[in-house]
């Protein structure tokens, strides 16, 4: 039966959800459940296409990564694959006419990434950016307007800049892996290897910006997103909290994380600000 295969392919980009993110699986956890399932194959299909360039080294990346792109594509024109996970994305993307810019974005990005070491301009990236995380927000959004185009235009930039303030944390905190296991240097005009508090408080006055342009668009959200979108807001900057509070050359050696205690605690305490309407 197809709606039994269609259930395993969900139940698939559920586990990859959970097995790949506490974080992010835990702020879907606070979506409504009408919507919770379209970002798990959302997520599913990103981080897929994201471990193939980041993570297979001794394989032949861009074959595998060719592969998955032909799969991909076969999947949204003949509505089926027996890639559970590109199966469960297509779903998705068809329910609710996911633009496919936003999908051939993302891939070029990725694509960038098995070749490309260095961003040497703004213009550089900021288009890696709006590839690898901007269309992501941009796909999740139109979910969580439930396929709404008028929502979804006035929501679009605030998205967008929320997707931005993500990835640009991700960088920040995974610096040692991606300059000294991936070789790839993000961040334009900074020299990594003697990352000062000038460079990095450039870096985070950024993400910042971000992070309040985000912040008005979650205050938008139809109230089945607003509280897991916030929670994922929450998290990120106590990340960048913390990543404030290390020194430079520091951050160079190290890995920031939040420990699960403290993500049990930000779900606490982000609970009440939205129960009083405090976001």
């Amino acid at each position: 039966m197809k709606a039994l295969f269609d259930s395993v392919s969900k139940d698939c980009s559920k586990l990859v959800t959970n097995t790949y993110s506490t974080s992010f699986s835990l702020a879907t956890k606070m979506l409504s459940n009408s919507i919770r399932q379209d970002i798990y194959n959302i997520y599913g299909f990103v981080r897929f296409a994201d471990e193939i360039v980041d993570s297979f080294h001794d394989y032949n990346k861009a074959k595998l990564f060719n592969k998955f792109e032909y799969d991909l594509e076969l999947a949204i024109n003949e509505k089926i694959s027996l890639n559970p996970i590109l199966n469960a994305f297509q779903h998705t993307y068809h329910k609710y006419n996911i633009d496919k810019s936003l999908v051939d974005a993302f891939m070029n990005s990725m694509r960038l990434d098995l070749y490309k070491t260095t961003y040497m301009t703004n213009d550089e990236y900021k288009a890696y950016i709006y590839g690898s995380a901007d269309v992501v927000g941009l796909m999740c959004l139109k979910v969580f307007v439930k396929g709404d185009e008028k929502k979804y235009f006035e929501l679009m930039d605030t998205a967008m800049s929320l997707g931005s303030a993500f990835q640009k944390v991700n960088f920040l905190r995974d610096l040692k892996a991606d300059h000294d296991v991936l070789n790839r240097t993000y961040f334009p005009n900074t020299d990594l290897n003697n990352l000062d508090e000038i460079s990095k408080q450039h870096i985070i006055d950024d993400i910042e910006s971000d992070f309040a342009k985000g912040l008005s668009g979650i205050k938008k959200l139809p109230i089945e997103a607003k509280f897991g979108v916030f929670m994922a807001y929450r998290y990120y900057r106590q990340l960048l909290k913390k990543l404030k509070k290390t020194p430079a050359l520091e951050i160079k050696s190290t890995r920031i994380r939040v420990p699960n205690y403290k993500k049990i605690e930000l779900l606490t305490r982000s609970y009440v600000k939205f129960q009083l309407n405090l976001l």
